[in-house]
């Protein structure tokens, strides 16, 4: 009976082992004694169960925000100006329900579009700044960013297609491919944003959505194809042909919003089934498992088409095109489906960060709501209640109330408050989690901060910030307004990173720098009418340069007797120029043997010269590039003093600047132009007109390289051009010859050249325009 109990315990022992995957029983390990065997199977068991749940539980979780995340998208709309984004996502916002009326962006009742919430926007109907907002369509939130399409407010774009995971590009039916279209998409290249083309404008007169097609293809090479045909054109457009459906769609109702749904025309079957196979055959070059079926001849269904079409949109090997009219309500539901059905979720795009712990070793962010915050400060905006913070979220969640952590600065920081964005207007909100695109109040940062919750020390790749290529001198009318313009200026240069402000320490001028007129002048204004601080604008002055070409001596002796103590001081020396190269600008060399001169009166000799060369006598601007040799020297022993050796060296540097040959240098610019080849003829005469001359042509992969020099009166620098379909210049230019070249350049280029400029160094001027320069000093002194 015994033998029977312990024989039937050491059986469960067994099993409980079994069961928990303990080291199995042998001679060598005998079964402990049973009450033993029982309390250790029992507690693997617990373990065990409480693993699995615990296990089930993330898994569960890990289902749950992947889910909610599928049906999240992040999309910008981009496009050349006036190619009608702004009117599409007024469109999207009336669709979704987010708005209940259409108002147009030069609307005849005034009120202007959703998104353009400033004044100066409604009046010249343009976009300055992006706007956010969000909407639902079909159980999907989809974040929007409207951005200008004018280059002079390029930073819109960049920074928020930094932060986005899909985007739509908006291209005119008649202008097609333009000069911003091409910028715009280069954006979307650099930071890997997948996109769907959208042809907008089909009622237009000499609407041809073929020939745009054509142009993505060439001049933006997009491996692209059409997924919808148009039911008529210009004044005839009625519909559209989904071509992944095989279904006519047409938008009835005042404002297009009843979709019918209807078979393909008899009389466009042949091009609908034409454009079907070209579709088909252009995502099967970029997608093996649709080439395998098109390759065997095996029928493609709507879902495997549009699976394929998702595959390579997303690794962005296809660009889908979409088409219709926003102005006429046609398209734009359709588009909404393309945007959910080919545009990555949060979770589909690869996102990187920098580990600061670790030598900046990239990490990859899972997107996972439950892991550690890390966020991205990717715009910033002077709201009514302080600044506004615009954040991405691509892990972990934030709350109101929580501590942050600035890692660029290390300051922690608690949110006061969080909100959602619909153009101008806030939605406060409690919490936010990986994938969403929010804003804070009262946090103190700068453009591309990360933050993160303190447990992780990541930051974000940095947006690319293009460098300003104008400036205009600026100050304010009245000198009581002085602090509101600093203010003003101090706010704008936060909130726009292309917009420099700077002092000329020569002239006095508060210089502001940024993108192009209109950039300025928006900025002009803005001062005006939200600062009510009135400005005077003007060219600012060029740092002009003197120097000298031979060496020259001097002999000036100062005598001045006045009763009592008088001044006396003699100095004997030459002048000449500095060795190119030297690295310096102004060199004083004491070669006195004796005590003709007491050693202490020295520096004051020093002082004087130095103090002239701030001055030079041809048109009033500093001297460099030059050499004081004192050689000899007298002096009195009652009235030699400091100051009678300042003002003798003053005199005698006047005295042989003269004979010295003096010539006047600007400064040169290293400028970096690109135009599209078709106006490389036009652009390189201009260069020409500009001093420059075209030596060489060669061409290096997809690139001609041309070699140039600028002449400068007798002085050469070479520069380098490259040219492909976006053409670049680089050359060095005199700055007094490219005030107003942004608007040149862009007069030649029909808006599509752009140029970056920076200091090179200073190079003497023709004699022609020395003359000029010598009279008008002249004729300003004497009046």
């Amino acid at each position: 009976m015994a033998r029977s109990a312990r024989s039937s315990t050491t059986r469960l022992f067994y099993t409980l082992c079994s069961s928990t995957k303990r080291t199995p029983l042998t001679p060598q390990h005998p079964p402990p004694t049973p009450v033993a065997a029982l309390l250790a199977g029992n507690f693997q068991l617990r373990h065990y169960a409480a693993g699995s749940a615990t296990a089930r539980v993330r898994e569960e979780k890990d289902a749950v925000w992947r889910e909610s995340l599928e049906k999240v998208r992040n999309i910008g709309i981009s496009a050349h100006i006036d190619s009608g984004k702004t009117t599409l996502t007024e469109r999207v916002l009336f669709y979704t329900g987010r708005i209940h009326e259409i108002h147009e962006v030069r609307g005849k009742d005034g009120v202007g579009a959703k998104m353009d919430s400033m004044d100066l926007e409604r009046e010249k109907g343009i976009t300055i700044q992006s706007a956010a907002t969000y909407c639902t369509w079909k159980d999907h939130q989809v974040n929007i960013i409207d951005t200008p399409g004018h280059v002079d407010f390029t930073i819109e774009v960049e920074r928020a297609l930094r932060v986005l995971d899909g985007a739509i590009l908006v291209l005119c039916s008649v202008g097609g491919v333009q000069s911003q279209s091409i910028t715009v998409d280069r954006q979307m290249r650099r930071y890997d944003v997948p996109r769907l083309a959208f042809i907008n404008k089909l009622d237009r007169m000499g609407a041809d959505p073929w020939k745009v097609l054509n142009q993505a293809r060439s001049k933006l090479r997009h491996h692209s194809a059409a997924v919808q045909v148009p039911i008529g054109l210009e004044d005839d457009f009625k519909g559209l042909i989904d071509l992944v459906q095989s279904k006519a769609y047409y938008f009835h109702g005042s404002n297009g919003e009843k979709i019918v749904t209807e078979d393909i025309p008899a009389d466009m079957k042949a091009i609908a089934s034409e454009k079907r196979r070209e579709l088909i055959e252009a995502v099967s070059e970029v997608d093996d498992k649709l080439a395998e079926s098109f390759l065997n001849d095996e029928p493609i269904s709507s879902a495997d088409l549009e699976a394929a079409i998702r595959r390579a949109t997303i690794a962005r090997k296809f660009v889908p095109f979409f088409m219709g009219s926003a102005f006429k309500n046609k398209g734009v539901q359709t588009l909404l489906d393309g945007v959910l059905s080919y545009l990555p979720c949060p979770v589909e795009v690869s996102n990187y960060a920098l580990d600061q712990t670790k030598d900046e070793e990239k990490v990859t962010l899972t997107g996972n709501p439950s892991g550690p915050l890390v966020a991205l400060a990717f715009k910033l905006e002077e709201g009514r209640f302080g600044q506004l913070t615009y954040l991405r979220i691509y892990e972990g969640v934030i709350r109101k109330g929580d501590f942050i952590i600035n890692v660029n600065t290390g300051k922690k920081i608690k949110i006061p408050r969080l909100v959602r964005m619909h153009s101008n207007e806030m939605e406060d909100i409690q919490e936010a989690h990986a994938g969403q695109i929010v804003a804070v109040f009262g946090v103190d940062c700068a453009s591309g901060d990360t933050f993160t919750d303190g447990s992780v020390k990541y930051t974000m790749t940095s947006m690319n910030v293009p460098e300003p290529v104008m400036s205009l001198a600026v100050s304010p009318v009245s000198k009581d307004s002085g602090g509101q313009f600093s203010k003003a200026l101090n706010r704008f240069q936060k909130e726009d990173p292309t917009f420099r402000v700077g002092l000329d320490a020569e002239s006095g001028e508060t210089i502001i720098s940024g993108m192009g007129e209109l950039h300025l002048d928006i900025y002009v204004e803005r001062i005006r009418r939200e600062y009510k601080v009135e400005a005077q604008v003007g060219k600012p002055r060029v740092n002009f340069r003197e120097t000298i070409t031979k060496r020259a001596d001097f002999d000036y002796l100062h005598k001045k007797q006045s009763g009592g103590q008088g001044q006396y001081g003699r100095v004997i020396g030459y002048v000449e120029p500095l060795e190119p190269g030297s690295g310096s600008k102004f060199e004083f060399e004491n070669m006195l043997v004796g005590q003709t001169i007491p050693s202490n009166y020295v520096p004051a000799i020093e002082k004087g010269f130095r103090e002239a060369a701030n001055s030079g006598s041809l048109i009033g601007h500093p001297v460099e590039n030059i050499r004081v040799v004192l050689t000899d020297g007298a002096s009195h022993n009652v009235d030699s003093s400091e100051l009678a050796f300042k003002l003798a060296s003053i005199y005698a540097f006047r005295q042989c600047y003269t004979a010295a040959k003096p010539i006047i240098l600007e400064p040169v610019m290293l400028v970096d132009i690109k135009v599209p080849t078709e106006f490389q003829g036009t652009v390189t005469g201009d260069i020409n007109k500009r001093k420059g001359v075209i030596i060489g042509n060669d061409q290096e992969g997809d690139d001609s390289v041309i070699t140039a020099n600028v002449c400068l009166s007798f002085f050469a620098l070479s520069a380098v051009f490259r040219i492909d379909s976006s053409a670049c210049c680089c050359q060095h230019v005199p700055l007094n010859m490219m005030f107003g070249y942004s608007t040149s350049l862009r007069s030649m280029t029909q808006g599509k050249g752009e140029f970056t400029m920076e200091y090179r160094e200073h190079a003497p001027v023709s004699g022609d325009t020395q003359t000029q320069l010598v009279n008008a000093y002249k004729a300003s002194k004497e009046s």
